[in-house]
């Protein structure tokens, strides 16, 4: 089993397979605190690597700080990651379970910057994030700091998470080049669905959060589940998963999840076929 058939894309330096895993889920309830299986959470980010995942997102807002430090300890070879590229993002802050205020104010966001590289253990973030563009401050205020990321070596590449095109393209007039989006997309959920076809044009990567929640399309008797009939052993989520792969050259699913088992029936999307039918079909299901 690996996720090589998922394909590649460059990101954060180097090429990376489009199948990766988000690291969300290795956390405590509310994404808060640790989690409740520490030695599974790193199993899981272990196994990962082992089938062939080069790319992995996480924030530092997860735990806050937990899932940072968990990839660090499964992961870092004393040296850096070797050919994975760790993601991660910050602009949000943490004062309870499932609490997530945006704070933007320059000085935060390099403090934010800073102590991931600390956690990490990396001279320079592979791909730094903005969480989520704040409201209360000036978006250019916020594009500009970013940029000093990049001139001052603290991140290779940068991407924006939660936008859309006017943001993107705020963000590039103001000299910031765009790497990443991150947006909430799905087959159950296309609002980004614009936002995705610039990024395509422009050779963006476009990671989607919450790849595998269909809503109703995933119901028995529904669309997804139709297509399963033709691929015996195939899950819903893993039909959705090669959807995604194939919907986009720029899409990098990253399917979280806090189990071993969880974690290897995502993977092995990378090795559905959908026909061009079966791809219509869910492509006008939405």
């Amino acid at each position: 089993m690996s996720v090589a058939n998922s394909g590649t894309i460059d990101l954060g330096g180097k090429t990376v397979h489009r199948l990766g895993y988000g690291a969300m889920r290795i956390t405590g309830p509310g994404i808060w605190g640790p989690p409740k299986d520490h030695d599974e959470a790193v199993r899981v980010l272990r196994r990962s690597v082992e089938l062939g995942v080069t790319f992995i997102d996480t924030a530092d807002s997860y735990g806050p700080f937990v899932s940072e430090d968990l990839i660090k300890e499964a992961l870092h070879d004393g040296t850096g990651y070797g050919d994975v590229v760790v993601a991660t993002k910050g602009g949000l802050t943490r004062h309870g379970p499932d609490v997530w205020p945006p704070l933007g104010r320059p000085e935060y966001l390099r403090q934010c910057i800073l102590m991931s590289l600390r956690r990490l253990g990396v001279e320079r973030i592979d791909l730094w994030q903005l969480h989520r563009i704040d409201a209360k401050v000036p978006r250019e205020e916020q594009f500009g700091e970013i940029k000093s990321f990049l001139d001052e070596g603290l991140a290779k590449q940068v991407g924006l998470s939660e936008v859309d095109v006017d943001d993107v393209k705020a963000a590039q007039a103001a000299g910031l080049p765009v790497a990443s989006v991150q947006n909430r997309y799905n087959l159950g959920d296309r609002r980004a669905e614009e936002l995705l076809d610039f990024c395509t044009e422009q050779g963006i990567a476009f990671i989607p959060w919450a790849p595998v929640d269909a809503g109703t399309l995933a119901r028995p008797g529904g669309p997804l589940d139709a297509v399963a009939g033709n691929h015996p052993g195939t899950t819903t989520g893993q039909l959705a998963l090669a959807w995604l792969l194939r919907r986009s050259p720029v899409i990098v699913p990253i399917p979280g999840t806090s189990s071993v088992g969880h974690l290897e029936e995502n993977c092995a999307a990378a090795d559905v076929e959908l026909t061009d039918e079966e791809f219509q079909a869910l492509t006008d299901a939405a």
